[in-house]
């Protein structure tokens, strides 16, 4: 017992000298902070630096728009476009607020908001060539290439250097199949950056068009030295190998492309194709089948947490509840005791009987977040969502800044299919310090379409 008694008494005056030392730091101080933060690349503690600076100051807007520039690093482009409303808000003049929103709704496929920041950038800053190859970026992805073309061009004028630029002016070129004109671009890009890989397979895929066959290859065969992972680049140099009619080579860069991306229903396509002209009939077939279904899959499937929620989610955060939660001393009421009984009896598997306890522990003390949230988890568990949802609003309502609780309540709201809420609730839970969200930010809140 006096082990522990003097590990938190070591713990209580670390925790006063550290209240201390923040009260004798300023906004400026954490806003400087989370400029090295992202400089050194730790976006999470940059987020949390420039967070801690909003809330000494409210109305600075840089503090706004650099932590939407962490979170967008962290892949949450909701919440960086959120950051980056307040941020215009505050100062309507600043012109790469709107590009960045922009660039962040354009990932959304929010393409008329996107145009529409883009527009507004341009206005307050016409000479910025960076601009316009966004927006050429933008109409390049809503199909609007003519238009693309235009801006690529004046980007070129203002940055005649850029790689980017000019690989991206040489991609649309491509896409008018105007080949000719596009291997010059990737030409000149490739002179200022040798190694660049988007403008190698770009000059691949025009050689390969004019039927440069062995200048594609080799184009294709660099880029993959490059970037090994791109399924892509295999796909399309196996396109190079069909047209030549090997058969058997453009199959091992079909096999390379779905194992690398097993989603493919192109490479399924393509290779069905090779093997049917190697007499393969029946599994050339089965490739084919395949390219077809996948294909109506992807535009018909939706996938929901459900199954994630009872058999991955819930144990993680009643680990988090059990290492964080410690109670020093049991109160008159024993609202712990029936609540920590509940922890242990849920970690068993009785969920019905740690319901039970946790009703009591709430009843007994009504002001205890933690109550409220792990009768949340234990209630999803037991597949009663709505009065999981429930209690992560009280646990937020008595707890705002819970963000465990944020993270279940995004959870069930995608799961139930409200998905723009359940995502912003994930910003939060990300945004208050639980980095976990940022996995599912990743996987699903990107994909999302944004209305």
């Amino acid at each position: 017992m006096k082990k522990i008694y003097v590990s938190l008494c070591t713990a209580s005056l670390g925790l006063l000298l550290s209240s201390v030392a923040l009260g004798q730091q300023t906004a400026v101080d954490f806003f400087n902070e989370g400029i090295q933060k992202s400089n050194a690349k730790d976006f999470t503690g940059a987020l949390q630096a420039f967070t801690t600076a909003i809330i000494l100051n409210p109305e600075n807007a840089p503090s706004y728009y650099n932590r939407a520039l962490a979170k967008s690093s962290l892949n949450d482009l909701q919440g960086s476009i959120a950051d980056l409303d307040q941020a215009i808000e505050l100062n309507s003049q600043d012109a790469n607020a709107y590009l960045y929103r922009g660039v962040s709704r354009s990932k959304l496929e929010d393409y008329r908001g996107a145009m529409q920041d883009f527009n507004r950038s341009i206005e307050l800053s016409p000479n910025d060539a960076f601009l316009y190859y966004n927006r050429g970026l933008c109409r390049s992805q809503m199909n609007y290439l003519a238009s693309a073309l235009t801006d690529y061009n004046k980007a070129a004028t203002l940055a005649p250097n850029d790689a980017n630029i000019l690989t991206a002016r040489g991609n649309c070129k491509n896409s008018l199949t105007d080949f000719k004109s596009a291997l010059a671009d990737f030409g000149l890009a490739l002179e200022k950056a040798p190694n660049k890989t988007n403008a190698l397979a770009g000059r691949g895929y025009a050689r390969f068009k004019l039927e440069d066959y062995k200048g594609s290859l080799a184009d294709f065969s660099r880029a993959i030295e490059l970037s090994p992972q791109d399924a892509d680049l295999f796909y399309k140099r196996g396109l190079v190998k069909t047209r030549l009619g090997e058969f058997d080579n453009a199959i091992a860069d079909y096999n390379k492309t779905l194992e690398l991306n097993p989603n493919h229903f192109r490479a399924f396509f393509s290779r069905g194709f090779c093997r049917s002209r190697s007499g393969n009939t029946k599994v050339a077939l089965a490739d084919l089948d395949k390219s077809i279904e996948m294909d109506n899959r992807s535009l018909q499937t939706k996938s929901y947490y459900s199954e994630f929620i009872t058999q991955n989610l819930l144990p993680l955060l009643a680990t988090v509840v059990q290492e964080r939660y410690k109670v020093a001393e049991l109160s008159e009421d024993r609202a712990d005791a029936y609540m920590v009984r509940g922890i242990l009896k849920n970690s068993t598997g009785d969920g019905k009987p740690a319901l039970l306890d946790l009703n009591r522990a709430v009843e007994l003390n009504p002001i205890n977040s933690e109550a409220y949230f792990i009768r949340g988890i234990i209630r999803s568990s037991l597949g009663d969502q709505k009065g999981a949802m429930i209690d992560c609003n009280s646990t937020v309502k008595l707890n705002p800044r819970h963000a465990e609780a944020y993270y279940l309540r995004g959870i069930i709201r995608y799961d139930g299919g409200d998905e723009v809420a359940g995502c912003g609730d994930l910003s939060r839970a990300g945004e208050l310090g639980y980095v976990q969200a940022y996995k599912l930010i990743t996987d699903r809140c990107n994909k999302v379409a944004r209305q």
